[in-house]
């Protein structure tokens, strides 16, 4: 889980002010060279300046749309359109990847099929507006070519530009290979050594297939089950309190909920897995904690003392992601 940084400001360095933003992550260094994170330097005032609290809300898919932006480090899922958007696409493929070489907002293959970068570091202060203008620079763009990155101004969000109550059909790679195989790209140093380094760099990665929007990982010798819910965080982090008091909250004898981070208006819950355990030993035990949740979930009596201090020890666990 990540760890909030405290407020700095961005020390002097030989960026000038207006600069545009340089394409590089949040989380990867800065390039005036401070020694600082981007987010933490130069990358603040974008930050700082989020002010939709919930991005995706009314986006088929949500917790997954917030997932593949925050904690899946590399996953595609194709895009359906509104029909106002469609004859422009002209009958091409587009598809949503978590991240880009250099954190384009978008590439287009020379067979003009799409893929646009989710995350970017690229903020308007509305990352729906952010990626769904990605997504019509994309469509104007020549193939074969990046769409580069840029501040938008206002504009239409995804709630606009994709067709309503469509899914993600989201699969989950290895590496970022998909980026080169069949793109047509013109092969570029910079564009291989991102390759190189984002493959080194993935962490082991697996949706699962019996609840929604819940993600197993390897970081090191450890396993975790990184899950983003829907539900209204103070209703959710009721549920998960009543559920602690009960000793219900685990994923089966050595699981352990460790705490919550804050992402995009929603919650994710994050448990310790068993060392070893892989992702299809986790489906069963997943499944049967939603059922669980979904009991909790529906009670509305006051919370019991029990149950306020497991609730007051969630929320000292929580993190936000920003």
């Amino acid at each position: 889980m990540a760890k909030n940084q405290k407020s700095s400001r961005p020390p002097k360095s030989s960026l000038p002010a207006d600069a545009d933003l340089p394409v590089v992550g949040m989380r990867e260094p800065c390039p005036c060279g401070s020694g600082r994170r981007y987010k933490g330097c130069h990358g603040r005032g974008a930050i700082d300046s989020v002010a939709v609290h919930r991005s995706f809300e009314g986006l088929g898919s949500e917790p997954d749309w917030v997932a593949l932006r925050e904690i899946v480090p590399s996953a595609t899922a194709p895009l359906t359109l509104a029909p106002d958007y469609t004859a422009a696409l002209a009958g091409r493929e587009i598809t949503l990847a978590t991240v880009l070489p250099m954190a384009w907002p978008a590439l287009v293959r020379r067979d003009g099929s799409i893929l646009v970068g989710l995350q970017t570091s690229t903020h308007s202060g509305d990352t729906s507006r952010d990626i769904a203008d990605a997504v019509l620079r994309a469509l104007d763009c020549d193939p074969g070519s990046p769409v580069p990155p840029g501040r938008p101004g206002p504009g239409p969000r995804l709630q606009d530009v994709l067709a309503p109550g469509s899914t993600l059909d989201v699969t989950v790679h290895r590496g970022f290979d998909f980026w080169i195989e069949g793109s047509g790209v013109e092969q570029r140093d910079d564009v291989d050594a991102s390759l190189e380094q984002a493959n080194a760099s993935v962490v082991p990665t697996q949706r699962l297939t019996g609840v929604d929007a819940a993600y197993w990982c390897r970081i090191g010798p450890k396993e975790h089950l990184r899950w983003a819910m829907p539900h209204d965080e103070e209703v959710l982090l009721d549920a998960l309190s009543r559920l602690h008091a009960r000793g219900e909250d685990s994923l089966g004898e050595g699981t352990r909920l460790i705490g919550t981070f804050r992402a995009h208006g929603l919650l994710v819950p994050v448990w310790d897995l068993v060392p070893g355990t892989e992702a299809a030993e986790t489906e069963v035990p997943a499944a049967a904690f939603r059922a669980r949740l979904d009991v909790a979930l529906a009670e509305t009596t006051d919370l019991t003392e029990a149950q306020r201090r497991a609730r007051a020890g969630l929320a000292n666990r929580q993190v936000t992601l920003r």
